[in-house]
């Protein structure tokens, strides 16, 4: 049996992380994953990068939230992205998946906040507004009727309040491996489902823990019979089948609504339409966080990597009147907007999530 002593199992260590990251030297262009929320704003700063330096464009995919965790934890080195951009926080899961793969140094950078928005083409005949109760109701697994948990039996928005279309439901949104997914559950969902009177004696009568066990487990689930279709990541596919489709509503980052406003209308939720007003005050009830991650390993070893990062949390990109803006972002306030700069060129390292 070979014996190796602490100090020199310690320099190996070293030396394989160092052997990694030279290996990237092979690759000459910065590598990009993610949220497709964040994509227009990874691509925009990449874009400006290239004009503004002459370098290699980053190479910026659009893998959902989820899948970009997994490719950005994979390991360091030239096979594996330098960031990953995300429209919810890492979770601690992702974060010992990363750790388990040598990823142990991550810089997170909050960007800015976008809302989950619903819309519909501009050519449909309705004058669309919902609460998170009928969202819920439209597109859950399971429902109220009656005084009863149940499998959702409807099939028309008009079913559900006799305000609303007569029109079959049909919502196009994120997979399950999407951060847009997990927020519009979070953040619209579970909203909806708990403001049923049903749920809300399953709050008088069951300890906090079932309670929450309930929503978790029992409100999370998308209905599978139709009514809603995952679109894959790519969130102009859905644009292009709103376009095509009056009678449907999506789901998808407020950015995309932004950039198609001729073709889309945003459906008001619970009273309040959305807009960079509405997200940045959080008036908005569907709004939420948006990040990119930085593999610090590949600091000073992929080309570009520092410029690029100070190319993105620039004033020009992700302030007030920046690119990003314009393409939908709802900016951070200029204090906190100094505090997120400085951490990402600063190569600020996270601490571990909580859950």
């Amino acid at each position: 049996m070979t014996v190796v002593k602490p100090g020199l199992a310690l320099s190996i260590s070293a030396l394989a992380l160092f052997a990694a990251a030279g290996a990237a030297t092979a690759r000459d262009q910065v590598r990009v994953v993610g949220s497709s929320t964040v994509f227009p704003y990874s691509q925009a700063a990449a874009e400006n990068f290239a004009n503004a330096t002459g370098m290699a464009a980053p190479v910026v995919e659009s893998t959902g939230t989820g899948g970009g965790m997994k490719i950005f934890c994979g390991g360091v080195g030239v096979d594996h992205a330098d960031i990953t951009g995300a429209s919810r926080a890492m979770k601690k899961s992702e974060y010992e998946l990363c750790a388990q793969n040598g990823v142990t140094d991550i810089t997170e950078v909050l960007i800015g906040y976008d809302g989950l928005s619903i819309a519909v083409s501009r050519a449909s005949a309705h004058d669309w507004a919902l609460t998170e109760t009928q969202i819920y109701q439209a597109l859950a697994a399971e429902v109220e009727v009656n005084g009863d948990w149940v499998a959702n039996p409807f099939k028309k928005w008009s079913e559900i309040d006799a305000g609303l279309p007569d029109e079959a439901i049909l919502a196009y949104g994120p997979p399950p491996t999407s951060g847009t997914r997990d927020a519009f559950v979070e953040l619209a969902m579970h909203d909806g489902c708990k403001a049923l009177p049903y749920v809300k004696n399953l709050k008088e009568t069951l300890e906090k823990k079932d309670f929450d066990a309930f929503v978790t487990e029992r409100c999370s689930r998308m209905r599978q019979d139709g009514p809603f279709v995952e679109a894959g990541e790519n969130d102009n596919l859905i644009v292009q089948r709103l376009e095509a489709d009056p009678h449907a509503i999506g789901i998808f980052g407020y950015s995309f609504l932004y950039e198609n406003q001729d073709k889309l209308t945003g459906i008001p939720v619970n009273g309040v339409a959305p807009s960079s007003e509405t997200i940045a005050d959080f008036s908005y009830g569907v709004a939420r966080p948006i990040y990119f991650y930085v593999k610090n390993a590949h600091r000073g070893v992929i080309p570009g990597l520092d410029e690029f990062i100070a190319e993105y949390v620039s004033d020009t990109a992700i302030g007030d009147g920046g690119y990003a803006q314009e393409r939908g972002l709802t900016v951070l306030a200029p204090d906190l907007l100094i505090e997120q700069q400085d951490k990402a060129t600063g190569a600020a390292t996270m601490t571990a999530p909580q859950s």
